[in-house]
Protein backbone atom coordinates (compact mmCIF):
# COMPACT_ATOMS: atom_id res chain seq x y z
CA UNK A 1 0.00 0.00 0.00
CA UNK A 2 2.86 2.44 1.15
CA UNK A 3 4.63 1.61 -3.03
CA UNK A 4 1.21 2.88 -4.25
CA UNK A 5 1.11 6.15 -2.30
CA UNK A 6 4.75 6.37 -2.88
CA UNK A 7 4.05 6.15 -6.96
CA UNK A 8 0.95 8.32 -6.55
CA UNK A 9 2.96 11.27 -4.61
CA UNK A 10 5.69 10.94 -7.05
CA UNK A 11 3.37 11.07 -10.03
CA UNK A 12 1.38 13.76 -8.76
CA UNK A 13 5.44 15.69 -8.19
CA UNK A 14 6.02 15.59 -11.94
CA UNK A 15 2.39 16.56 -12.68
CA UNK A 16 2.91 20.14 -10.61
CA UNK A 17 6.13 20.52 -11.94
CA UNK A 18 4.60 19.93 -15.72
CA UNK A 19 1.41 22.27 -14.83
CA UNK A 20 3.74 24.53 -13.69
CA UNK A 21 6.17 24.64 -16.85
CA UNK A 22 2.90 24.81 -19.11
CA UNK A 23 1.55 27.08 -17.02
CA UNK A 24 5.21 29.40 -17.43
CA UNK A 25 5.53 29.34 -21.22
CA UNK A 26 1.35 30.06 -21.65
CA UNK A 27 2.39 33.58 -19.62
CA UNK A 28 4.91 33.99 -22.55
CA UNK A 29 2.52 33.89 -24.78
CA UNK A 30 1.18 37.55 -25.74
CA UNK A 31 -2.48 37.82 -26.00
CA UNK A 32 -4.75 37.06 -29.17
CA UNK A 33 -6.82 39.66 -28.28
CA UNK A 34 -7.13 42.23 -26.18
CA UNK A 35 -9.26 41.36 -23.56
CA UNK A 36 -6.94 40.33 -20.31
CA UNK A 37 -7.52 36.85 -18.82
CA UNK A 38 -8.08 34.86 -22.35
CA UNK A 39 -5.10 32.17 -22.24
CA UNK A 40 -5.23 28.61 -23.81
CA UNK A 41 -5.45 27.04 -20.01
CA UNK A 42 -3.02 24.00 -21.72
CA UNK A 43 -2.18 23.53 -17.95
CA UNK A 44 -5.11 22.38 -17.22
CA UNK A 45 -4.87 19.30 -19.08
CA UNK A 46 -2.65 17.99 -16.73
CA UNK A 47 -5.11 19.02 -13.86
CA UNK A 48 -7.70 16.84 -15.70
CA UNK A 49 -5.72 13.74 -16.07
CA UNK A 50 -4.67 14.19 -12.44
CA UNK A 51 -8.26 14.54 -11.60
CA UNK A 52 -9.25 11.30 -13.70
CA UNK A 53 -6.24 9.25 -12.57
CA UNK A 54 -4.87 10.09 -9.30
CA UNK A 55 -8.12 11.88 -7.37
CA UNK A 56 -9.24 15.10 -6.40
CA UNK A 57 -6.80 15.73 -3.61
CA UNK A 58 -4.24 15.35 -6.47
CA UNK A 59 -5.84 17.81 -8.16
CA UNK A 60 -6.38 20.38 -6.04
CA UNK A 61 -2.67 20.30 -4.73
CA UNK A 62 -1.92 20.81 -8.79
CA UNK A 63 -4.43 23.69 -8.52
CA UNK A 64 -3.30 25.16 -4.94
CA UNK A 65 0.68 25.08 -6.68
CA UNK A 66 -0.37 26.97 -9.65
CA UNK A 67 -1.54 29.70 -8.02
CA UNK A 68 1.25 29.83 -5.29
CA UNK A 69 3.59 29.46 -8.49
CA UNK A 70 1.51 32.83 -9.48
CA UNK A 71 2.48 34.55 -6.63
CA UNK A 72 5.89 34.30 -6.45
CA UNK A 73 6.13 35.45 -10.14
CA UNK A 74 3.11 37.58 -11.16
CA UNK A 75 1.87 38.50 -7.31
CA UNK A 76 -1.27 38.42 -4.97
CA UNK A 77 -3.78 39.68 -7.97
CA UNK A 78 -2.54 37.06 -9.82
CA UNK A 79 -2.98 35.07 -7.01
CA UNK A 80 -6.09 35.18 -5.93
CA UNK A 81 -6.90 34.93 -9.92
CA UNK A 82 -5.60 32.02 -10.19
CA UNK A 83 -6.45 30.45 -7.10
CA UNK A 84 -10.62 30.93 -7.61
CA UNK A 85 -10.56 30.34 -10.85
CA UNK A 86 -8.76 27.21 -10.44
CA UNK A 87 -10.94 26.00 -7.89
CA UNK A 88 -14.26 27.12 -9.77
CA UNK A 89 -12.35 25.45 -12.54
CA UNK A 90 -11.55 22.22 -10.83
CA UNK A 91 -14.76 21.73 -9.04
CA UNK A 92 -16.79 21.92 -12.07
CA UNK A 93 -14.57 19.24 -14.10
CA UNK A 94 -14.98 17.17 -10.77
CA UNK A 95 -18.88 17.33 -10.61
CA UNK A 96 -18.61 16.24 -14.70
CA UNK A 97 -16.59 13.57 -14.40
CA UNK A 98 -18.40 12.36 -11.55
CA UNK A 99 -21.72 12.74 -14.00
CA UNK A 100 -19.66 9.78 -16.24
CA UNK A 101 -17.64 10.92 -19.28
CA UNK A 102 -20.52 9.31 -21.41
CA UNK A 103 -22.92 12.46 -20.35
CA UNK A 104 -19.99 15.39 -21.28
CA UNK A 105 -17.44 14.71 -23.66
CA UNK A 106 -14.16 16.05 -22.46
CA UNK A 107 -14.61 18.79 -25.24
CA UNK A 108 -17.65 19.67 -23.25
CA UNK A 109 -15.72 19.14 -20.13
CA UNK A 110 -13.11 21.72 -21.23
CA UNK A 111 -15.45 23.99 -22.39
CA UNK A 112 -17.51 24.15 -19.12
CA UNK A 113 -14.40 24.01 -16.76
CA UNK A 114 -12.45 27.26 -18.90
CA UNK A 115 -16.08 29.07 -18.35
CA UNK A 116 -15.78 28.39 -14.62
CA UNK A 117 -11.93 29.16 -14.36
CA UNK A 118 -13.24 32.95 -16.63
CA UNK A 119 -16.21 33.06 -13.81
CA UNK A 120 -14.36 32.65 -10.54
CA UNK A 121 -11.41 34.92 -12.22
CA UNK A 122 -14.55 37.60 -12.82
CA UNK A 123 -15.76 37.56 -8.91
CA UNK A 124 -11.81 38.16 -8.14
CA UNK A 125 -11.57 41.12 -10.48
CA UNK A 126 -14.92 42.90 -9.22
CA UNK A 127 -13.49 42.10 -5.75
CA UNK A 128 -10.47 43.89 -6.21
CA UNK A 129 -12.17 46.58 -8.06
CA UNK A 130 -15.09 46.95 -6.28
CA UNK A 131 -17.19 47.04 -9.01
CA UNK A 132 -18.70 44.80 -11.53
CA UNK A 133 -16.39 44.27 -14.57
CA UNK A 134 -19.79 42.35 -16.52
CA UNK A 135 -18.94 44.37 -19.80
CA UNK A 136 -15.89 41.81 -20.71
CA UNK A 137 -18.11 38.83 -19.59
CA UNK A 138 -19.18 38.09 -23.30
CA UNK A 139 -15.15 38.17 -24.57
CA UNK A 140 -14.27 35.75 -21.93
CA UNK A 141 -16.91 33.57 -21.90
CA UNK A 142 -16.21 33.28 -25.87
CA UNK A 143 -12.47 32.82 -25.02
CA UNK A 144 -13.35 30.01 -22.89
CA UNK A 145 -15.43 28.51 -25.13
CA UNK A 146 -12.33 28.28 -28.08
CA UNK A 147 -9.96 27.21 -25.37
CA UNK A 148 -11.90 24.99 -23.84
CA UNK A 149 -12.63 23.15 -26.73
CA UNK A 150 -9.06 23.46 -27.46
CA UNK A 151 -7.65 22.13 -24.24
CA UNK A 152 -10.68 18.88 -24.23
CA UNK A 153 -9.67 18.05 -27.83
CA UNK A 154 -6.33 17.83 -26.65
CA UNK A 155 -7.21 16.27 -23.45
CA UNK A 156 -9.06 13.75 -25.28
CA UNK A 157 -5.84 12.27 -27.56
CA UNK A 158 -3.76 12.82 -25.40
CA UNK A 159 -5.71 10.52 -22.24
CA UNK A 160 -3.96 7.11 -24.04
CA UNK A 161 -0.51 8.68 -23.79
CA UNK A 162 -0.92 9.46 -20.08
CA UNK A 163 -2.74 6.42 -19.17
CA UNK A 164 0.53 4.56 -19.52
CA UNK A 165 2.15 6.59 -16.42
CA UNK A 166 -0.41 5.54 -14.19
CA UNK A 167 -1.47 1.68 -15.96
CA UNK A 168 0.43 0.26 -12.82
CA UNK A 169 -1.90 1.54 -10.43
CA UNK A 170 -4.31 -0.37 -9.09
CA UNK A 171 -7.82 1.17 -8.31
CA UNK A 172 -8.46 1.28 -4.77
CA UNK A 173 -12.54 0.83 -3.71
CA UNK A 174 -13.84 4.08 -4.99
CA UNK A 175 -10.95 4.85 -6.67
CA UNK A 176 -11.33 6.05 -10.06
CA UNK A 177 -7.52 4.80 -11.55
CA UNK A 178 -6.48 5.75 -15.04
CA UNK A 179 -9.65 7.06 -17.29
CA UNK A 180 -9.78 4.08 -18.55
CA UNK A 181 -12.01 2.82 -15.99
CA UNK A 182 -14.10 5.36 -15.88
Amino acid sequence: MKNIQAQKLALSGMFCALAIAISFLESLIPPIVPVPGIKPGFSNIVTMFCLTSLGFPYALAITLFKAFFALITRGTTSFFMSLCGGLFSLFVTAFLFKLNEKRVSFVGIGISSAAAHNLGQLLVATVILGKTIINIAPFLLLGGILCGFLTGTIFKYTVPVLNKLTKNLPAKAGDKGSINKC
